[in-house]
């Protein structure tokens, strides 16, 4: 992308975003831009699958709107989750989508499992063909 916000609110990427490069338009629709976070997980810092980590700024927005919001942050982080390969990829642009995306990350701190993540991670795969709301 062309800018980088730093402040209270950082906006996210939406479909036909001016801020996104022609190089970075395909690196988001590969998600090769993803591959950097396996080094997060070798470290220990992240999990393959797990609720996708949020910007700090939208954590401070939506943990006062969204009920258990900071649950999410019960388990660490993953490149990929159960929100992510079940429609909740990408944009959030209303308080609805976020609370969707929150409901699916709740569900699946509350039922982990390995065959969960074996199948999320199945899912995945076919999500990275799919291309659906990469950008």
């Amino acid at each position: 992308m062309t800018v980088v916000e730093d402040g209270d609110w950082v906006k996210q990427a939406t479909r036909l975003d001016k801020r996104v490069t022609r190089v970075g338009f395909w690196l988001r629709r590969t998600s090769i831009d993803e591959l950097p976070q396996l080094i997060n997980v070798l470290k220990g810092e992240m999990s393959l699958v797990g609720p996708r980590p949020h910007a700090a700024a939208h954590d401070n927005y939506f943990d006062p709107v969204i009920a258990n919001y900071a649950f999410r942050q019960r388990m660490k982080p993953g490149i990929t989750g159960c929100a992510q390969v079940n429609g909740s990829r990408g944009e959030t642009p209303t308080v609805d989508a976020m609370q969707r995306r929150v409901r699916l990350d709740l569900w699946y701190i509350e039922n982990w499992s390995f065959p969960l993540d074996l199948a999320i991670m199945f899912r995945t795969i076919i999500e990275l063909v799919r291309g659906r709301n990469a950008y």
